[in-house]
């Protein structure tokens, strides 16, 4: 068995033309709210509570990299969805306003990054 030095896998829990995560739980029936929820091991929690969870997975993997839309990170709905395929206009409009760049979720993130041992992640593997 060959075994290699670094995985080259993403953990990614969203892109441009998705819904923002809480926009897209939002929009989940009851059903498959619970189902999210199970799958996750965690008791249901509330639309602000996906995103966070999601990340939290994502940060938490094996993945070489992890990866999330600013939007999730800041915990965003629909009011900031960058892209909606089909549609010709009223694309790629939202903009993070500075302000936002120092709230409690990026302080929540360099926690999780920090805990999930992911800061100097490439540092490490490549110096």
């Amino acid at each position: 068995m060959i075994e290699a030095q670094y995985m080259t896998v993403k953990a990614a829990e969203g892109r441009r033309d998705n819904p923002t995560t809480r926009e897209w739980y939002e929009e989940l029936p009851s059903a498959q709210r619970r189902s999210f929820w199970n799958y996750l091991k965690r008791p249901e929690g509330r639309s602000s509570d996906a995103a966070p969870a999601l990340i939290q997975l994502a940060w938490s993997s094996s993945a070489a990299l992890a990866i999330a839309p600013l939007q999730d990170v800041l915990n965003l709905g629909i009011e900031a969805r960058m892209n909606v395929p089909g549609r010709a206009e009223g694309n790629w409009r939202w903009r993070c306003p500075e302000d936002m760049l120092s709230t409690p979720q990026i302080e929540w993130l360099r926690d999780l990054t920090k805990s999930s041992d992911r800061s100097g992640v490439f540092r490490a593997k490549l110096g």
